[in-house]
Order: C-alpha cells, then structure tokens, then sequence
C-alpha cells in the first residue's frame, strides 16, 4: 500500500461550446493504492497526461439536447 497525490479534474456542469477552464475544478486529495490480496498477475498504471479530445465535446453536452445517449453526468 502506498500513499499518493490525486488529482481529478471534474467539470461543475454541462458544457456548451468549447469547454473553458471555469467550466471545471481540480480536486487534490491523497489515496492510499493497494491491489488486491493473491493478485500476482496485476499491473498498477499512472495516468500522466489528461486528453480533452474533440470526439468528447458530445459526451460534455446536455443529453436532453445531444445525439449521444451516453452523454456524461457532471460530477459522476
């Protein structure tokens, strides 16, 4: 087990147009990793980068106005 810096950027609501920096917040907080017991066969992977890709802009929108049926949930 060890003890690691977190970070989640984490939108505050839908997005429409272009996602702006005030679209979002950035949460730090620090959890504790651990894999499971027997788990011989496991890999533990750090994400260094985030991608906004522009594919994501209809999973930002309003499902009630996007084509998307698994359009995201802010917040989730």
């Amino acid at each position: 087990m060890a003890q690691v810096n977190n970070k989640q950027v984490i939108f505050k609501d839908y997005v429409s147009g272009f996602p702006k920096e005030s679209d979002m917040i950035i949460v730090d907080s620090n959890i504790t990793l651990k894999l499971p017991e027997g788990s011989n066969d496991v890999v533990l992977v750090k994400n260094l980068y985030l991608s906004c890709d522009p594919y994501m802009r209809t999973l930002m929108s309003n499902p009630k106005y996007s084509f998307n049926p698994r359009a995201y949930t802010p917040q989730s």
